[in-house]
């Protein structure tokens, strides 16, 4: 196989300045190179342009920089930089959120692994020892890891978030690029189940990693098996609860009514019992719900009046 690969990595920001910095800092200390940097910016109020101008950043003949009109959500925002990196030419495109800081050798591990260009790759996201969310394991038995050490150097998993998430120019032919209706949420989980039903595989290179923070999550002690929530505030939950339905509607058929639709209850008492602003959190989840139902995507929180 030719080794003389094209990699474009793809960052999406919105108004975290600071976290973008140590991002992209350490993106440019990596030990491979990347041909193209490729920095979306959801039309960020915090000063991120002007950084980005007075830094020296755009100086680099490898760096795009796009600010978008509008906040496009992370959904949009890795839409236009993938969409993007197809027209520049890169084989590869390497997706990242701005609050991920990619260990020095992440991307050569990564494409170490990365030898096929019909399936997808992606780094390991960590907070010190642990995973930053579960893995979910995909061999004779599926297995839930959540220390990094437990984590294969190559094997292949359920999903991959958009944290380190590798896909080819040619699988982006296959599948299209990400649907931005989701805005946020779970249109990474909607990528992956497009590109498994197109028969791709999704690939984790546990060596390839990358800090973020751990998800603030909490355990539901409710009658039956607990369950492992996300602690979400309102106009995020409006998000989860309406993207989940969307994804079920899609692909889970009758599992919809057994399975998503309960799950969703299951997290709105949940919700209730353990987090603050409880009518507003109702409120979010009626909302999402029913747009769910109703397959309505977009920017919707505040046509509902949810604050962000």
């Amino acid at each position: 196989m030719n080794t003389v690969r094209t990699t474009a990595v793809v960052v999406v920001t919105f108004n975290r300045r600071v976290l973008l910095e140590k991002c992209i800092s350490a993106l440019m200390s990596q030990s491979a190179a990347f041909e193209h940097l490729i920095l979306i910016d959801n039309a960020s109020t915090d000063g991120t342009r002007g950084w980005v101008r007075e830094s020296g950043l755009t100086d680099d003949p490898r760096v795009d920089y796009i600010c978008l009109e509008s906040n496009k959500g992370g959904a949009g925002g890795f839409a236009a930089g993938l969409a993007k990196a197809v027209e520049l030419g890169a084989d590869w495109a390497w997706i990242m959120d701005d609050d991920a800081e990619p260990h020095a050798n992440a991307l050569e591990e990564l494409l170490s692994v990365a030898v096929e260009p019909g399936h997808i790759y992606g780094s390991l996201a960590v907070s010190g020892e642990e995973t930053s969310w579960t893995t979910t394991l995909v061999g004779e038995t599926r297995r839930t890891v959540e220390r990094a050490a437990d984590v294969p150097a190559s094997s292949q998993v359920q999903s991959l978030p958009f944290l380190g998430f590798m896909i080819h120019r040619e699988t982006i032919s296959r599948i299209g690029l990400p649907d931005t209706g989701y805005f946020i949420a779970a249109d990474d989980i909607e990528y992956c189940l497009r590109a498994e039903r197109a028969g791709v595989k999704i690939i984790i290179a546990g060596k390839s990693r990358i800090e973020h923070p751990k998800s603030q999550r909490y355990l539901a002690r409710l009658p039956g098996k607990p369950m492992i929530c996300l602690q979400l505030p309102p106009w995020k939950r409006y998000y989860d609860t309406r993207n989940r339905l969307l994804i079920a509607r899609k692909y889970y058929g009758f599992r919809l009514l057994t399975h998503t639709i309960p799950g969703s209850f299951v997290r709105l008492t949940a919700a209730l019992l353990s987090e603050p602003r409880k009518l507003a959190q109702l409120w979010a989840f009626s909302a999402g719900f029913l747009d769910g139902l109703l397959g309505l995507k977009g920017r919707r929180h505040a046509k509902w009046g949810i604050s962000q």
